[in-house]
């Protein structure tokens, strides 16, 4: 088959050029369409309970967190300059394309009781411009007098004040939310600068924005550092321009082909898929090594150019081709989560890992035949001394010294076991970013004066139109809202009893003593000046917020909550607590209670991420297993196989736990990737293993030495290329990006040295228990890549053959010479 390909390739090379050129052309056009995700990744199916319940809350209460959030601490807020402006900041925010409403305490309004006409009057609180101090001072009393504001517009014994801007929901899923999101921060900004303040942003639309913008920039910086650091290991491997950039046009092409396919599919660019160029960058460089370092290795026999790239992609097709299988089966499993974003990675990510494979196998036969031959200065790092003297050390590491590898396995082993009880599980809303992070920083400050940002939405379906403004459901709202708040991580809630209250407060002309539920004797007063009471408020937009805590037909009716980053483990805690008293309040016979909230659905995506990761982990071992087996035909080789790459997983797991690393999303990632990868090397291992058993005569000892010699240099250039590839994702702001590219880095360079040594030393040790017929006899027949002949026609007369180990030789002695 690979005879037939090699033939098509290198007859037909300037149509293939012409046609990828086209293709990455075409790739080029749709890359420019494709956009960043602006919205909170889904982290759980749509057919999830708690997907489901979300939306069912959205589709009667609309969305829950469409807010930006300012604040400011400072003691000298209610200063007549400094005052006026803050209202003239909140007016000029309102007066922004895109935003719907907004809510200060400078744009709070207040109830009067109109006795006349039996309704409430609505009445802002502050006039859009003060003119005195004095007018100021009365008013700020009169504000903070109104507990409906407390914890959400003013902390009064923090000197803390907030400012809410909502944001149209076309808006925010559009291009013009970027724009507009600055707009608000250039405005606020202003004003802080001009009164020497600092203001602080939350809310999620804020966050998803902002981390989106860095995941923009982070997104080219790791594209140009991964192709700057392959060039320069490429470099110092071959001490060629010509075949660095030769691979580095190749990876480009890549790259552009995985970005256009992502716009093909419709698929936005994640903190996930932001990551997919740099690491088909760095994971589609061993190809261009294995098949540059076989081409070398042939044209240095015959120095026949075409020869020995037919013969490249001959003897090395099916182990390339199998090892990127194997690869992209890594990424491939997560398309078994069916979470969105994972789907959308894995999915991409194995598809463009196997167009890697493609575009290496077709440009470099095609370009190297028509450049000019190697020079002797190009392949002279065949006979580079310094990897040949560590190779050499590792070759006599395993025939004289495997009891003391076994034991050093033994012990990682053992450590690993220990520092595995130590792992714990959980996440952040925004343990991704630096502590330091202005995004974090903020987040606490809000937290600290405001109990937190992130929705908790309590939704109670009272199961018949018209009974959620009963005077015993709203008991029973506020005795829940009253239980759930007790809680240090909870804030009050905001509700129909909170406008109740404040109703009852203004029925009786505003004593803070009165901002209680009305009694079943006032109740009916209090409902009829309701009645009259417009409170939509005409333009008056924020009024209308009494609307949105009870739907149209009185049977549903709402508990917004606010709870601070508290973490999976306590988020889990939390929400079984909530439940709890839920239920002793609302009997479930009686009324059908829902859980929801941005708070809800991170806590739960994360549980439910860390458990399915953790089945693809085990489907991406199966599936790589079955690969092995398929090729080498050997279930005992398939088991002594996989461990030398299953010992540095723990040893990465055992990490995880000694250091801190929490398990979550991003980190349980490392475990699939760098198995997908690190399996590689033992393909290639074992290929070159099973073609020197043919040649030495089934010689157990000096197969695996010359495979070790053989195979060793481009483990190592590969190895090195991966460690530092990944390397450089420490360099990003988003800790789990950090996580993940330090411990595949770590994993990688483990699964090199466990390939090197222990695999070779379980083949010497276990014998002929494991390198039996079947391993000789594959279903997927491997080239062999020393003779360029038939291996059936191959007869070889092991009496006449000395394997010099040292040099890495096979000497022919001729019948008419003796051996000295």
């Amino acid at each position: 088959m690979w005879v037939k390909i090699a033939r098509i390739i290198l007859r037909n090379r300037i149509a293939f050029l012409i046609s990828i050129a086209l293709i990455t052309v075409f790739m080029a056009y749709q890359a420019t369409k494709v956009e960043m995700s602006y919205e909170y990744a889904a982290l759980l199916p749509k057919s999830d309970t708690a997907s489901i319940e979300s939306e069912k809350f959205k589709s009667i209460f609309g969305q829950e967190n469409s807010m930006i959030i300012i604040g400011v601490q400072d003691k000298d807020f209610y200063q007549l300059d400094k005052f006026n402006d803050w209202l003239a900041l909140g007016d000029s925010l309102k007066n922004i394309k895109g935003i719907d409403a907004h809510m200060s305490l400078g744009s709070a309004y207040t109830l009067k009781k109109n006795k006349k006409e039996k309704k409430f009057d609505i009445i802002r609180l502050f006039p859009s411009k003060l003119e005195s101090q004095k007018q100021l001072d009365s008013l700020a009393k009169k504000a903070e007098s109104l507990p409906i504001y407390y914890g959400t517009l003013l902390n009064k014994d923090a000197h803390t004040y907030s400012l809410f801007v909502t944001v149209n929901a076309k808006t925010m899923a559009s291009k013009k939310r970027v724009k507009v999101v600055q707009e608000i921060k250039d405005r606020a900004d202003a004003f802080a600068q001009k009164h020497k303040l600092k203001l602080h942003y939350s809310g999620m639309p804020y966050i998803r924005v902002q981390s989106a913008e860095m995941i923009k920039s982070e997104m080219m910086m790791f594209i140009l550092l991964s192709l700057f650091i392959t060039a320069l290991i490429l470099f110092l491997f071959f001490r060629s321009f010509k075949i660095v950039g030769f691979c580095m046009l190749i990876i480009g092409i890549s790259v552009i082909w995985a970005v256009g396919s992502m716009a093909i599919l419709g698929f936005k660019i994640t903190l996930l898929t932001a990551m997919l160029p740099p690491l088909l960058i760095v994971i589609g460089i061993p190809n261009s090594v294995f098949m540059v370092n076989k081409f070398h290795g042939e044209f240095a026999i015959h120095r026949n150019k075409i020869k020995a790239l037919q013969r490249m992609i001959r003897k090395i097709g099916n182990a390339t081709l199998l090892t990127n299988l194997t690869t992209a089966s890594g990424f491939a499993t997560f398309i078994i989560t069916s979470s969105t974003i994972l789907v959308e990675f894995g999915l991409v990510a194995a598809l463009n890992i196997m167009l890697v494979f493609i575009l290496s196998l077709i440009l470099i036969p095609c370009i190297f035949s028509l450049i000019a031959p190697p020079s002797p200065k190009q392949i002279s790092h065949l006979k580079n001394r310094m990897v040949k003297g560590f190779v050499d050390k590792l070759v006599s590491l395993v025939l004289s010294k495997r009891t003391y590898l076994y034991i050093t396995a033994f012990l990682i082993i053992v450590f690993s076991a220990i520092g595995m009880t130590r792992m714990k599980s959980t996440g952040f809303m925004v343990d991704d970013l630096p502590h330091d992070n202005p995004l974090v920083q903020d987040l606490k400050f809000f937290e600290k004066n405001f109990d937190g940002i992130l929705p908790l939405e309590v939704m109670v379906d009272v199961k018949k139109k018209g009974k959620v403004l009963s005077l015993s459901t709203l008991r029973r709202l506020d005795k829940l809202d009253k239980s759930i708040s007790k809680s240090p991580n909870i804030s009050n809630s905001l509700s129909v009893v909170t406008g109740l209250k404040y109703l009852n407060q203004t029925y009786y002309n505003g004593k803070e003593k009165y901002f209680k539920l009305p009694t079943s004797t006032t109740k009916n007063f209090v409902m009829s000046y309701l009645l009259h009471t417009n409170l939509d408020g005409g333009k008056n937009k924020n009024m209308a917020a009494f609307n949105s805590f009870v739907d149209k037909n009185k049977q549903y009716a709402r508990l917004s909550f606010r709870v601070k980053d508290i973490g999976t483990d306590k988020m889990a805690l939390m929400e079984k607590d909530v439940i709890s008293k839920i239920n002793k309040i609302f009997p479930s016979s009686k009324y059908n209670i829902t859980c929801t909230g941005s708070s809800i659905l991170f806590y739960r995506g994360t549980k439910y991420l860390v458990k399915n990761l953790a089945s693809s982990l085990m489907l991406a071992v199966f599936i790589i297993a079955l690969f092995m087996a398929w090729m080498f035909n050997s279930k005992r080789m398939v088991v002594v196989a996989l461990i030398p790459n299953i010992i540095p997983l723990l040893f990465t797991a055992a990490l995880m736990g000694y250091l801190g690393v929490p398990i979550k999303a991003s980190t349980i990632l490392v475990f699939s990737i760098a198995f997908g990868i690190s399996v590689d090397d033992t393909i290639h291992f074992l290929a070159k293993y099973r073609q020197e058993l043919q040649v030495t005569g089934w010689n157990i000892k000096k197969s695996v030495v010359f495979a070790l010699k053989e195979t060793g240099q481009s483990m190592m250039y590969t190895s090195i290329i991966l460690f530092f590839g990944f390397g450089i994702f420490s360099l990003s702001n988003f800790g789990g990006t950090v996580s993940l590219g330090i411990l595949v880095s770590i994993t990688l360079l483990a699964a090199m040295f466990s390939n090197l040594v222990i695999l070779p030393s379980l083949l010497m040790s276990l014998d002929k228990m494991i390198t039996n017929k079947a391993f000789k006899e594959p279903l997927l027949q491997i080239y062999n890549e020393e003779e360029d002949i038939d291996l059936e026609e191959l007869k070889i007369d092991t009496s006449k053959y000395i394997i010099d180990i040292e040099n890495e030789e096979s000497v022919y002695i001729p019948k008419d010479k003796t051996i000295e």
